[in-house]
């Protein structure tokens, strides 16, 4: 496995002699470390419109719901006469997660889902294969005899992204498919709010089934929400499926509103680390905020200025590794906050896979925390039991510069890994 970010050996490895040669020497090749996604299997078409385009068809602006396959078929019929089609990529939130986490970490995710059983060359379900990574196993995946499911990304002038859902066969994986030996053995769960949306679609099940696999063998269970309207039509639920069942929560400021009821996103991470252990909420051009339970004995202080916004010196402990709550004597909770990595891209096509691609740094840290204690058990990284192997602070760090990484480029998944030294960056970036 890479380690996330590019660090100063100390911080990859214990400091004693003894504990450098069971690393040095010992067996690695019995530490499978992966990640398991849930996916509702999607090819995302981009297409310039304009906001008249959007009033005129009543699609929410900034939301995804779904339409019928007939009006998805004459949008794209129409735009791709007018040459309006901008790009055709493999997507759906868990899948760009599943690929970016892959090419970062070298090593494999397993997809469950449903996909096109007769794959032919150059149809949908071709082109969202041939253009994940290799790593990211599709062994388990759901045969089925519907098309592809199509994620229709309007993009507005403002770049704003609107999605209009033709289902095809994403909700058709079934309980069945879900293989318990593999979800038990993985270093973490990924699920969206999307698998959820319709109690009566086979995925729905499918997933509760995986959360309840995941928690009897105390895998983490990382979510990412979906949109805002989404998470505003049965909100309750959404809080007490948090709450019952998920470790990790990522979304944005407006889907964290929308959880909380609190528009300052600091606020808002500190409320939702009443329903779960970790919180990251991405804030556009102004950054991210990643928020955790670390215990009161094992809380490390910045060396970097104190901030006060609307919690006091919020990011005093950011450099204290994440823990879960029920693994903490006396729990304290930190945050972090970081500006986008170099003020942002001097050009941003669309921010389509940005958030996607800052969850991928962050599962890419805590499936490298169980990796390190697998091979290094003694390590005094391990002197208690942490859910992330870096502090939130590096992690913030890291999230941010792959979420630059997706945003430089137009495509919502990494199209390779970062470089192992960057000019741009000073040499202690990487060190805490």
């Amino acid at each position: 496995m890479k380690f996330p970010g590019r660090r100063n050996t100390k911080h990859y490895f214990p400091v004693s002699e003894k504990d450098r040669s069971t690393l040095l020497f010992g067996d690695m090749s019995n530490s499978e470390v992966y990640i398991v996604g849930i996916d509702q299997l999607l090819v995302d078409i981009e297409i310039e419109v304009s906001d008249e385009f959007l009033e005129t068809n009543k699609f929410p602006k900034g939301q995804s719901f779904i339409i019928e396959d007939e009006l998805a078929d004459k949008i794209y019929s129409e735009y791709k006469k007018e040459n309006k089609i901008t790009g055709e990529y493999p997507g759906g939130a868990i899948g760009n997660t599943l690929h970016n986490y892959s090419v970062l970490s070298d090593v494999s995710s397993y997809a469950l889902g449903a996909i096109k059983r007769q794959i032919e060359v150059g149809d949908y379900a071709f082109k969202y294969l041939s253009k994940t990574s290799g790593l990211v196993d599709m062994s388990y995946l759901q045969p089925t005899e519907k098309p592809m499911g199509r994620a229709l990304c309007f993009i507005t002038p403002d770049l704003e992204r609107t999605f209009a859902i033709s289902k095809g066969c994403m909700n058709d994986l079934s309980e069945e498919y879900i293989p318990e030996h593999i979800i038990a053995k993985s270093s973490a769960l990924l699920i969206t709010a999307f698998s959820l949306r319709s109690k009566n679609e086979p995925i729905y099940n499918a997933t509760i089934k995986a959360c309840r696999i995941a928690k009897e063998n105390k895998v983490p269970v990382v979510m990412s929400l979906g949109t805002s309207d989404l998470i505003e039509s049965d909100k309750e639920f959404f809080r007490s499926f948090i709450l019952e069942n998920v470790t990790a929560l990522a979304m944005n400021q407006q889907e964290a509103q929308a959880l909380t009821g609190e528009d300052d996103p600091l606020k808002a991470t500190e409320e939702i680390l009443e329903l779960c252990d970790l919180a990251l909420v991405t804030v556009g051009k102004r950054g991210l905020y990643l928020g955790a339970f670390t215990d009161d004995e094992f809380k490390r202080q910045t060396k970097e200025p104190l901030v006060t916004k609307s919690i006091v010196s919020y990011n005093e402990y950011e450099y204290s590794r994440g823990m879960r709550r029920s693994d903490c004597k006396k729990p304290v909770k930190v945050y972090s906050h970081i500006n986008p990595f170099k003020g942002g891209p001097s050009l941003i096509k669309n921010t389509n896979g940005a958030g996607d691609a800052a969850l991928s740094a962050l599962l890419h840290d805590i499936s490298a925390n169980c990796y390190h204690k697998d091979v290094v058990p003694n390590s005094p990284k391990h002197d208690t039991t942490y859910l992330t192997y870096s502090s939130i602070s590096q992690i913030s760090k890291y999230a941010n510069r792959v979420s630059f990484e997706v945003l430089n480029q137009n495509s919502p998944r990494l199209l390779k890994g970062l470089p192992e030294k960057e000019d741009s960056l000073e040499e202690g970036y990487w060190s805490k």
